[in-house]
This record gives structure tokens, sequence and C-alpha cells, in this order.
């Protein structure tokens, strides 16, 4: 490929397969990469807890490793509260990540990162928001709502708006990061074929996957902490 040919590649990243049924409209390749990432994580968990042992070996001992460390960063946050969202952080954590990496690593070339699309990023979101809401209601009933009129009444409609801005600012995050990731990637790999395969930007792109999942997973958690905190 020459360097015209380069200027002139047409970039994938960030557009998707579109179909059409019952009136409504579907990114195929989201839809399939989802499924795909269901699956790893489902294959994942199921061989780290088939036949565990007391001292951990293999995939077990990996996975137990990322959980314990989740744990140290996230459950001081919650408190006596954790082990009721434990399950729930773990899963935002492995799915975020596993489909992060869907795009980003080299292997996974034919498929695009679920978390590329804004749909996904806003779906997971949604679902943070709805989660706080519902412990929050679950551990101080209606009263949790009271917040939204503290320490002022006439905060009312700054706190409205900072409720919004925590599933925007976090589906916007996760969603700008993996496509811009994806959109480089694209180009280094349609370079001239004299130009070295760009591992350090790959191994880069595996970093910047796991922060990602990282980053999502401790903000809700700090919402969480903050919903069902006495003094919140």
């Amino acid at each position: 490929m020459s360097m015209e040919g380069v200027e002139n590649v047409e970039l994938h990243a960030g557009h998707h397969e579109v179909v059409q049924w019952l009136g409504l409209t579907f990114n195929l390749d989201t839809l399939i990469a989802t499924w795909v990432t269901m699956a790893i994580v489902i294959l994942i968990t199921v061989l780290a807890t088939r036949g565990r042992k007391l001292v951990p070996v293999g995939l077990q001992n990996i996975v137990e490793s990322i959980l314990e460390g989740l744990e140290g960063q996230l459950a001081p946050n919650l408190g006596r509260h954790w082990p009721m969202v434990s399950s729930l952080l773990f899963t935002f954590f492995l799915f975020i990540f596993v489909g992060n990496e869907l795009g980003l690593m080299p292997t996974f070339k034919a498929l695009t990162s679920p978390t590329s699309d804004i749909n996904t990023t806003i779906a997971l979101a949604l679902c943070s928001t709805l989660v706080v809401w519902v412990m929050g209601i679950k551990v101080k009933g209606l009263s949790y709502f009271n917040h939204f009129v503290q320490p002022y009444k006439a905060l009312l409609i700054l706190n409205i708006f900072e409720e919004i801005a925590k599933p925007v600012t976090l589906a916007f995050r996760l969603f700008g990061n993996i496509v811009a990731g994806e959109i480089l990637l694209e180009v280094l790999y349609n370079l001239p074929w004299f130009v070295p395969v760009p591992w350090i930007w790959i191994a880069f792109s595996l970093f910047i996957g796991i922060i990602q999942a990282f980053i999502f997973t401790v903000l809700t958690a700090s919402y969480l902490g903050m919903a069902l905190s006495e003094e919140h």
C-alpha cells in the first residue's frame, strides 16, 4: 500500500452495519459483538469456578486475583452494603473489559467493540444509574430522594442536572476512548507493509481497555457509596 493509499483508507470504526426489523433499526455488528462478549464472560466464569481449589491455580487464580484487587478498591466505598452489589460490579467490569478488547486487539479485527457503539455505553450507564436508585430506595425507602433538596431546597434543579450528568459522562467517556482507539488502530493496520506492526500501541490499547472498565466500575461504586451512605 502506498502512502497515498494510506491517506485514502476508508475507516469503519464508529460506523455500523444497520438492519431494519419490524420498523426498528439495529446495529448488527454491535449485537454480534455483544453476544460474543457475553459468551466469553460466561466461559471465563464457568472455567474459573469449575473444580475450584483451596489454593487457586491457572484461570481460577487469575480471576480471583482480579476480583480481589477490585474488592480492595471498591469495598471501602460501600462498607456493609458491599455484598449486595459485589456481583453486579464484577459483572460490569468483566463485560466492559472483554468488550473493549474485542475491537482493540489484532486477534479480533473482524469484530468491533460493543462499547464503541454509543447505544451500548448509554445502556450500561442507564443500568448503573438504575441500580443506584434501586439500591438507594431498598436501603432508605423513598427518603432516598431527599438528597435532591439537600443541603438546600433551592438546589433542586442543580441536583437534578447533576443526576442527569452522571450517566451522560459515564456513557460518553467510555464510548469516546474506545472508538478513538479503534480508529487509530485501523489507521495503523493500513500503514505500508514496511512499517512494523504497532505492538507497543496494541499493548497500550490493552491497558486502555482495562483502565476504562475499571473507571466505569469505580464510578458506579462511588455513586452507590454516596447513595447508600447515612450522610447522603
